[in-house]
């Protein structure tokens, strides 16, 4: 049996190395170079590549190394097999609280404004609030969402999680459901978007998710491009109704260069680097996931497809 591994961040041939460290002897194949197509049963991928899926006969398993599942969930190719996530660790991913928490305090700060102020050459002063007294809302609580806002908390924060469904977690108040979610913007000054990407979800940052923020509230992006309904967010800022917005995906990647994003006073674009995945630290977790797989374990981490995450 083989593992087909396709090309994702952190180098194929990284990954490759990262893999049979972890397991010595694992027959690795990298694509396009699949060999025998009837001796893969588990392939490891990110966005899977045209036609990676196609053909595999003995195929018994997918393993997502990233943490967004909606392109492979959309390939037409995908065989009825379980999809298993590599997972975040209870701490979440380092990298992603990092992120979140750089660009909620540089919109508490105020730092796009500051930024603005210098271009004109103007000496201003925004008013320097405790971050006790800042309302933080995220809007998606699983494995990266939670520990985000856990470290937002931490900071002093007053955080608010926004989830599908109702549940608990210590230091965050919760808000859920459709039902929950204008209550949720209305008192998140700053929100930060991990969602993941669903029919349910496509475009939830529209009009009304703007117009139901406070006057002068930001937004953080750190989901998926498709989340947001760009029309509707640069109405809201060039309202007044946002302040600022911080963008780190987008539907088309890389940016086009004719794209409004770029060129707008108020919209901070970053280059989807709110993460990398690195190779080593995942593979022991592929180790495992196959190792269950072979011993006929269920995997932990399975992809809902129902939900789409």
């Amino acid at each position: 049996m083989a593992l087909l591994l396709t090309p994702t961040s952190g180098g194929v041939q990284d990954w490759r190395q990262a893999l049979v460290a972890a397991m010595p002897g694992l027959d690795v194949r990298v694509w396009p170079e699949t060999g025998n197509r009837a001796d893969i049963d588990i392939i490891a991928l990110g966005a899977p590549p045209a036609g990676a899926l196609r053909d595999l006969p003995k195929l018994g398993l997918i393993i997502s190394l990233t943490a967004g599942t909606d392109a492979l969930l959309r390939d037409p190719d995908l065989p009825a097999v379980p999809i298993v996530r590599v997972g975040v660790p209870p701490a979440g991913d380092t990298m992603m609280n990092e992120t979140t928490l750089l660009h909620v305090m540089r919109h508490h700060r105020y730092l796009p404004d500051y930024a603005r102020a210098q271009q004109r050459g103007e000496w201003i002063k925004r008013p320097i609030t405790p971050s006790r007294e800042r309302k933080v809302g995220v809007m998606g609580l699983g494995p990266i969402g939670l520990a985000a806002a856990k470290v937002l908390a931490a900071a002093g924060f007053q955080v608010a999680g926004w989830v599908r469904r109702p549940r608990s977690a210590d230091g965050i108040e919760i808000f859920s459901g459709r039902e929950g979610l204008n209550a949720f913007l209305a008192r998140s000054e700053i929100v930060v978007n991990l969602l993941p990407l669903t029919p349910e979800t496509r475009g939830i940052l529209n009009a009304a998710t703007f117009k139901a923020l406070p006057v002068g509230a930001s937004m953080i992006n750190l989901g998926r491009g498709e989340h947001v309904v760009e029309a509707d967010l640069i109405a809201a800022l060039d309202s007044g109704h946002l302040a600022d917005a911080t963008l780190d995906v987008f539907p088309v990647e890389p940016l086009p260069g004719d794209s409004p994003l770029w060129r707008h006073p108020k919209i901070t674009v970053m280059p989807h680097v709110a993460r990398r995945l690195v190779p080593t630290e995942l593979a022991p977790r592929v180790r495992d996931i196959i190792a269950d797989f072979r011993a006929g374990r269920p995997p932990a981490q399975m992809v809902d497809r129902a939900r789409g995450y």
